[in-house]
């Protein structure tokens, strides 16, 4: 079995079953309902070491909530990283964030983002994974009565604390299987992460990030792609 999918089966089985304190009222696991398309994503893409690992922080509810790649926006998911097929269904699912995997018709506008740069940089996406991957923090969507998503930081601290032992433990097995020579966030809260899990293994990386694509970042609607790019390049990512 490939690694990071043994590592990826160890993370789903131990957030199986926790249960989390108002606000939340819905959990989606696309490590559960989307298994096989997360696992085509590591199959075809996650063999081999690194030199740059990112890494996000939760799904979003039109990208890998419904494909179960991360940042896994339909288009780019599906006509790019040419991963396509059937999406189960969470139980329970919310009515207001009905999850209709490749038929979804909404954009992720963080991953059109991420994904579409990567695109434009390398039009082959074997040339792109030759040297970079994309990975998730942790796999979890919380939700609200309401529909609305919440964030990690949102949440009751002590109802995080069994999701952030089995995240940390999953982030170190891929930074150790995949020995990359950056670790960079996308965003401040991801790059919080990797620097927790390099220095618990005592692992040698240059880190660093990247600006978060998110319509909700100011910075981001200004221009992302221009931006992450100039900080790919000041960091000595790119050339």
């Amino acid at each position: 079995m490939n690694a990071l999918i043994s590592a990826a089966d160890t993370l789903r089985q131990e957030l199986r079953g926790l249960t989390f304190p108002a606000p939340v009222t819905h959990t989606y696991n696309p490590l559960e309902y989307a298994w096989e398309r997360h696992c085509d994503y590591l199959e075809k893409y996650g063999n081999g070491t690194k030199r740059v690992l990112f890494l996000g922080m939760n799904p979003g509810p039109y990208g890998m909530a419904q494909t179960g790649v991360p940042f896994g926006e339909i288009e780019h998911v599906r006509d790019w990283l040419g991963i396509d097929g059937p999406v189960g269904k969470p139980d329970p699912e919310h009515p207001k964030r009905p999850i209709t995997g490749f038929d979804c018709t909404r954009s992720e506008v963080s991953g059109k983002r991420l994904w579409g740069l990567f695109r434009e940089t390398y039009p082959d996406p074997q040339d792109f994974f030759a040297g970079h991957f994309i990975a998730n923090y942790c796999p979890l969507v919380w939700m609200k009565d309401t529909g609305a998503n919440l964030t990690p930081d949102k949440l009751p601290a002590a109802s995080l604390v069994p999701v952030e032992e089995a995240c940390l433990t999953h982030l170190q097995t891929l930074i150790q299987t995949l020995q990359p020579e950056f670790l960079i966030g996308v965003g401040a809260y991801a790059e919080t992460k990797l620097k927790q899990a390099a220095g618990t293994i005592d692992y040698p990386a240059t880190l660093g990030r990247i600006l978060h694509p998110s319509p909700a970042s100011p910075a981001a609607n200004r221009g992302w792609a221009e931006a992450a790019t100039k900080q790919l390049l000041e960091q000595d990512i790119w050339d």
